[in-house]
């Protein structure tokens, strides 16, 4: 009985043994879903400020602020820990205020074609004015002042990652930010726009 019963087990493995010669793919079960794995990438913008053109990458919209031969480069770096964002401008207005923002989409031919700010956690309502949701904190703010020659250069830093959504551009505005209930987050027009590249 007892040897009748090895001869069994021993048989049964054999056989679990050579299914799982098979198809690895095909005898694992399908991976779930996950989401996108965080961060992990560099982005850059910039160039002379000129009105837009098909494939521009630095445009400016209001030549009163931003001068011909101004101009503007950003970098973004994205990893697990959060986001680094830098901006240097040049031949702007020397001694004045403009506010900045990381925007959703590319520039176009129009201000507004860049959308709304990029924001970590979305407002469920728009335009965003609550300071719950337009704050430097859970959007990439980057207002400068420029020095008596136009130039400026600025950091934002965000402990937040990015998956699979991000910025598409970096739009220079008219004022600093408001950070006020029902101003939260405007900052007058859109002087000027880079669109972010990989």
């Amino acid at each position: 009985m007892q040897r009748t019963s090895a001869v069994l087990i021993a048989t049964a493995a054999l056989a679990a043994l050579l299914a799982g010669c098979g198809d690895d793919q095909a005898q694992s079960p399908p991976p779930s879903p996950t989401s996108a794995p965080a961060g992990g990438f560099t982005a850059k913008a910039g160039g002379t400020l000129a009105p837009f053109t098909p494939g521009a990458k630095a445009v400016g919209y209001i030549p009163g602020l931003a001068p011909a031969q101004a101009s503007g480069e950003a970098t973004m770096t994205a990893s697990a820990t959060g986001v680094v964002t830098d901006l240097s401008v040049t031949g702007l207005l020397p001694n004045r205020q403009y506010g900045a923002h990381a925007h959703v989409k590319p520039c176009g031919a129009k201000g507004d074609d860049a959308g709304p700010h990029f924001q970590f956690k979305a407002d469920p309502v728009t335009p965003s004015v609550d300071p719950a949701y337009a704050n430097p904190r859970n959007e990439i703010w980057l207002d400068f002042g420029t020095d008596a020659s136009g130039k400026a250069t600025v950091k934002s830093t965000v402990d937040w990652q990015l998956t699979d959504r991000r910025p598409g551009s970096i739009v220079i505005h008219e004022t600093h930010t408001h950070t006020e209930v029902g101003k939260a987050g405007t900052a007058g027009g859109r002087v000027a726009c880079l669109t972010l590249t990989s």
